[in-house]
């Protein structure tokens, strides 16, 4: 009673309905995930009882399985590269600071079928060892076109994220624990194992949760190299089986794996602390290494880097330099057209809805405040399959409610008219990438002294008032950022997009994805380039390379 009253006081205080936009956002970002955890609840299809016996075992093995080993390979190769380039001084330590970051751009289904090519029997590798070197590799021994490839692209692809959070981390806490491991003597793997991992592990595991949520929701890579995941099996059976109650389940059933993640992970962490014991924290100046131990350091950067960035885009832009003159045409041009005005409207409406949600953060409790903020972020931890799913149950449910009116309107009986419009695609990025202009949004309201706010409400100004002629202005620069970041994650998005898209409608993802599938690699390296390129933008704007302070 006491929490009901004290959201009554803010409501009536709050003027202008921001709350109630905001509520009403929050409940359609949970719209789509309540509509596929309900069916679990619903009578089931004739196929689910198939698909239970004899495949969804099968689907979750694999998904097991990429995850466990994507997690693990990811994690060593992050942390390893996220200390080295913080707690060591060697050559090109600055620049792989931030260059170890970029793999980020590249999706993982193109760098799947990059891989792939390049990897076969006729591909560059290959060719190169037989034709310059006179080595012929036995068959089975570069191939990436197995699950110990899907494992290998994920991981070369999703290592960022542990690398990116940990060395943040690390470069921000007290150098007073290395040193005194310094001053007692120990060794440098002495240092990592006993000071270095117990201090990050919660950045470790902030970064491994975005790769196994990312692994969990993976369509392209597992389904381009034959890997039985859920993600594959809601298309296979949306697709395959024409059946959206059976795909619904399984989205369910992915679901569940994901809140038991999060479940996992919260029980793991319960009663831990990791607050420093010291006030005077600095960041931790890098320790001068030996020509070996430097050999070692940059060469180990360089190799990551390679494998993982510069490689994959050097064989892309060879490939799209060779038939540049063929896609480039009035119908590629369409397709940036697609990519760009569909994520330009998504992402106009996720920042609209996220500087209101903001601004009426800051004016609840902050009891109210986190949990409004954490059901409008829920749409990124959930995989694009699952919001897909959803997002079209929801709008299957709202033609069968509109069907008087369609009949009534000459479309004749079940007419599907919302489920195979551009409206359903727009809505799902808005769920799915909600998370990307709010954070930018709270992170630009943080900057903002509530002062300013309280002194124009003094002086008699309406929330409105205060909204437009104070804090907007201040707020530009989070918005823009938000807004780049946001239409940056769409264009590059493919499972939402090749499961909801309507008919006659492709992007350049699709279109990377479906040359890819049709064994037309060439064909696909321009439109994989361009969004390579525009995906720079993300890790440059979150990385700031040029901005970052000299350690």
């Amino acid at each position: 009673m006491l929490r009901l009253s004290a959201l009554k006081r803010n409501v009536g205080r709050y003027e202008g309905g921001w709350l109630a936009i905001s509520l009403i956002a929050a409940a359609l970002v949970l719209l789509p995930i309540a509509f596929v955890l309900l069916s679990l609840f619903a009578e089931p299809s004739p196929n689910w009882a198939h698909v239970r016996r004899y495949l969804l075992a099968d689907y979750i093995a694999g998904s097991a399985m990429l995850v466990a080993f994507t997690a693990a390979f990811a994690a060593v190769i992050g942390v390893s590269l996220a200390w080295l380039v913080t707690g060591y001084d060697f050559p090109l330590r600055r620049f792989f600071r931030w260059a170890l970051v970029l793999p980020l751009a590249i999706p993982p289904y193109i760098a799947a079928f990059t891989y792939r090519t390049m990897t076969s029997y006729t591909g560059f590798i290959q060719a190169t060892l037989r034709n310059q070197f006179g080595i012929t590799v036995p068959p089975g021994t570069l191939e990436v076109m197995s699950e110990r490839g899907a494992v290998f692209i994920l991981t070369i692809c999703l290592f960022p994220y542990v690398f990116l959070i940990t060395r943040t981390y690390l470069e921000k806490q007290s150098a007073s624990y290395i040193e005194n491991a310094i001053l007692l003597g120990k060794g440098h793997f002495s240092i990592f194992f006993r000071v270095v991992l117990p201090v990050a592990r919660p950045a470790i595991v902030a970064g491994l949760m975005l790769v196994v949520f990312e692994v969990l929701g993976d369509y392209g890579v597992a389904n381009y190299f034959g890997v039985p995941t859920v993600s594959v099996a809601i298309f296979q059976t949306w697709f395959g089986m024409y059946d959206v109650d059976a795909a619904l389940r399984l989205a369910a059933w992915l679901m569940v794996i994901v809140i038991g993640v999060f479940a996992a992970e919260r029980f793991l962490r319960q009663h831990r602390q990791y607050a420093s014991t010291t006030t005077q924290a600095r960041p931790l100046s890098p320790r001068k290494l030996g020509k070996a131990g430097q050999a070692l350091a940059l060469g180990y950067c360089a190799l990551v880097f390679l494998v993982a960035f510069l490689i994959p885009v050097a064989q892309i832009a060879v490939w799209a330099f060779w038939t540049y003159e063929d896609i480039w045409s009035p119908a590629f041009l369409k397709l940036i057209m697609n990519s760009l005005t569909s994520a330009a409207l998504a992402s106009a409406i996720v920042m609209v809805i996220a500087v209101v949600t903001a601004r009426t953060c800051r004016s609840l409790s902050s009891a109210w405040a986190y949990g409004l903020s954490r059901l409008m972020t829920a749409g990124y931890a959930v995989p694009g399959a699952i919001i897909a799913i959803g997002v079209l149950a929801v709008f299957i449910a709202l033609d069968e409610l509109l069907d008087p009116l369609y009949r009534s309107l000459g479309y004749g009986d079940n007419a599907l008219v919302l489920s195979m419009s551009i409206a359903m695609l727009i809505f799902a990025y808005v769920i799915r990438f909600m998370a990307m202009g709010y954070n930018a949004v709270e992170a630009g309201y943080e900057k903002i002294n509530r002062s300013y706010t309280e002194a124009a409400r003094t002086l008699g100004r309406s929330q409105t008032g205060v909204f437009l002629r104070i804090e907007l202005p201040l707020l530009k620069g989070a918005v823009l950022s938000g807004f780049v970041l946001t239409v940056v994650e769409i264009i590059k998005e493919l499972p939402l997009t090749w499961l909801l898209r309507p008919f006659n409608f492709e992007t350049m993802s699709t279109r990377a994805y479906k040359y890819a599938i049709d064994e037309r690699i060439l064909d696909a390296s321009l439109p994989a380039l361009l969004l390579i390129a525009i995906s720079l933008i993300s890790v440059l704007v979150i990385e700031r390379p040029f901005g970052v302070r000299k350690t």
